[in-house]
């Protein structure tokens, strides 16, 4: 690898979403290390060997924890400046009632347990100011689900966001970066032919969005837009406590002076998001 170039790691990298964010990485010059199950040729071996030595394959099965403690030590000595963990699968759009235990079982540890093991094993590895991401959704977002369908897909989110605070707050004191992506609606295997939008549109504000948030410790729900999303309602102007105060709880500057909960009919800025669609309504 490049000592001067910075290096991403995108595990799950051989397709769709995955490929589009590390031919995206490579093309401003930084070195990618992309990971693909088993040993098919795919769309990142093709861009490897049109990278002059900017993308290397490795090989990566996140549901297996002796490969991702075996990635670790292939690229131990390395640095990484972004680590980026692109999951996720469904097995049918099944009302829960209807889903079979074992697709249940396979869908949760695809997209919320096995991202959350690569985090852990590979974090090591990341800069003290580097980032560390996994790609979300806003079906992840329990306060943004006003209908149903895909149930095992949701819970599967919602658990990954729900991991992800937690290893926030595990690690509160490191300067890492940490990221939940929601990539919106496109027209990948999962997001089918109808959505509107397309890999090549999205994937530049994804980078751009995490680029952006380097250096800034803690944990933030973004969407390739750089809009915030909330994970379960709790307004992004929550109180924090202010030193002398004893246990009282003072509030953030809230853009509409409202000083509200979210939920209360006072809070605009609650009032945006839902006409926009989920985002806070400030861009």
């Amino acid at each position: 690898m490049s000592s001067t170039a910075p290096t991403a790691l995108i595990a799950g990298a051989s397709r769709t979403l995955g490929l589009g964010l590390a031919a995206e990485y490579a093309r401003r010059g930084w070195h990618v290390v992309g990971t693909v199950r088993g040993d098919t040729r795919t769309g990142l071996h093709d861009l490897a060997d049109a990278s002059d030595g900017r993308v290397t394959v490795e090989q990566l099965d996140i549901n297996e924890p002796e490969q991702i403690n075996a990635l670790r030590d292939r690229l131990a000595g390395h640095s990484l400046d972004l680590l980026f963990v692109n999951a996720g699968i469904t097995r049918g759009d099944l009302s829960i009632a209807d889903v079979p235990t074992d697709m249940f079982t396979d869908v949760m540890v695809t997209n919320a347990l096995s991202p959350m093991r690569v985090v852990e094993v590979l974090r090591p590895l990341v800069v003290a100011d580097g980032t560390i991401g996994v790609m979300s959704s806003r079906q992840g977002s329990l306060a943004h689900n006003t209908r149903d369908g895909q149930d095992a897909y949701r819970a599967s989110k919602s658990a990954l966001n729900q991991l992800m605070r937690s290893y926030a707050a595990r690690y509160a004191d490191a300067a890492h970066s940490l990221l939940l992506m929601c990539p919106g609606h496109v027209r990948t295997e999962l997001g089918g032919p109808g959505a509107p939008l397309t890999v090549n549109q999205i994937v530049p504000g994804i980078a751009d969005t995490i680029d952006r948030h380097r250096g800034e410790p803690g944990l933030k729900y973004l969407d390739y837009q750089d809009h915030t999303w909330w994970f379960l309602g709790a307004c992004p102007y929550r109180t924090t406590r202010r030193p002398g105060r004893g246990r009282g709880q003072g509030p953030r500057a809230c853009p509409t002076g409202a000083r509200s909960l979210l939920g209360s009919r006072r809070c605009a800025v609650l009032r945006a998001a839902r006409r926009t669609g989920g985002r806070d309504g400030r861009r």
